[in-house]
């Protein structure tokens, strides 16, 4: 970030940098009537939101919370299939689920019990007819129109998606050929296995988050573990493709594939007397015959990753415009043998709340947030690996962040 700390500044002088996207403001991190835009236009409008996999409700009655920003969801299973609900009753506007995950037959809310089957259907109006021939709902109330609104809903390989909105494309050709040729890669039609769920909630703005998983250039400083044990470094081969006009991007690293040393070798040597135990915890294993290693973004809210054979999917759920909550969904396959879902499970704690990597961004995310509110009027340099957003075969590259950038101004206008 550049310039001098203000404390303060006029919403009139709120103006993107007329140097474009190679630079971002830092308002807006903290601005609260962004931030409601965000979420009316990105999360709830014309976008597809990740909410879950097939096996966390495997049998016909099993039911999953889940949220899409700031409004809440239930993904059920019937003899029909699957669907996702708005959680909200169309009488008061309660929240009809409380708890994350179960299984019933009839959905119902807590406030005045009216109910609602799998789909969402209104099935039960309490006390419909009132009491002794007195209150109760007019003759001519129709409880068939007051169901649970239904959103749309994709299953691909596994994952399921939800949009609010009637107009978006299919989920296919929102995501293009080429992030859903890699989500085929992860989740290729192969019966997922759940193998658990971790949430941690960061003090920064949801886009300080989504940035950093789109920032291949810091992975192979920031990341003690990454540089020491080979998994991602910035000498082996890499490919950043922004798609879907920035929308979206698709990393694919090569750990394996080492480019040979140069000048910058002894930036990555700096902790070469690091050692685990177990090193079962970082070893890669090429169970997809590429010897690659896959991470992309399907925007607003999933990143689906593979770090060495971890495999998860990171939720990003805004909570207020300085709070970002993340659920991690773990998963492998049905025919895993055992060995390899104990390594899935082992090379988990690279990730999450605690983990070996990922909690060097949640400490840098807190500071960073810190650091924007007081620099309101800064901006950051996004700078590395040029000026445009084409493609690119380096770790040494923001464009995943400068094609973000140019789509998120095109579509709020700014």
């Amino acid at each position: 970030m550049s310039q001098t700390p203000i404390a303060t500044q006029d919403k009139a002088d709120r103006r993107w940098p007329a140097e474009g996207i190679t630079r971002v403001p830092a308002w807006i991190y903290s601005d609260p009537d962004l931030f409601r835009r965000e979420l009316d236009e990105f999360f709830a409008g014309d976008s597809w939101n990740f909410v879950g996999i097939d096996s966390e409700i495997p049998e016909v009655g099993d039911y999953k919370r889940a949220w899409i920003g700031d409004r809440q969801v239930i993904v059920t299973r019937d003899t029909d299939g699957i669907h996702v609900l708005e959680n909200r009753c169309p009488h008061r506007g309660g929240a009809v689920v409380w708890q994350n995950k179960g299984h019933t037959r009839m959905l119902t809310c807590p406030y005045h019990q009216w109910g609602f089957n799998l789909k969402g259907e209104c099935r039960g109006v309490s006390l419909i007819k009132g009491v002794h021939g007195t209150g109760g709902m007019p003759q001519d109330f129709d409880m068939k129109q007051y169901g649970l609104r239904r959103l749309r809903v994709a299953v691909a390989g596994g994952s399921v998606w939800a949009t609010f909105s009637d107009t978006v494309p299919d989920f296919e050709t929102y995501c293009g050929p080429w992030a859903m040729k890699r989500l085929h890669r992860l989740m290729p039609g192969r019966p997922l296995k759940l193998l658990g769920h971790s949430r941690q909630l960061i003090p920064c703005n949801w886009k300080l988050y989504y940035e950093n998983n789109r920032d291949p250039y810091h992975g192979t400083l920031l990341h003690t573990f990454f540089i020491t044990f080979g998994l991602y470094r910035a000498d082996s081969r890499h490919a950043t493709s922004p798609e879907q006009g920035g929308m979206h991007s698709v990393n694919v690293a090569a750990p394996g594939d080492r480019q040979g040393d140069g000048d910058f070798t002894k930036e990555l040597k700096r902790f070469k007397d690091f050692k685990l135990n177990d090193m079962e915890a970082v070893k890669f294993a090429d169970e997809y015959g590429d010897g690659e290693m896959t991470a992309m973004q399907i925007f607003p809210s999933a990143f689906i990753q593979q770090h060495a054979n971890v495999l998860a999917v990171r939720l990003i759920v805004p909570k207020g415009v300085r709070e970002t909550q993340v659920d991690w969904t773990y998963f492998g396959y049905a025919d895993d043998s055992e060995d390899m879902q104990r390594i899935r499970l082992k090379q988990a704690n690279l990730l999450g709340p605690s983990g070996f990597v990922s909690m060097d961004d949640s400490e840098l995310l807190k500071q960073l947030q810190r650091q924007v509110d007081g620099y309101p009027e800064s901006k950051a340099v996004l700078e590395m690996g040029g000026r445009d957003v084409q493609p690119q075969v380096t770790m040494a590259t923001e464009v995943g962040l400068r094609a973000f950038y140019d789509f998120y101004r095109k579509r709020l206008g700014l």
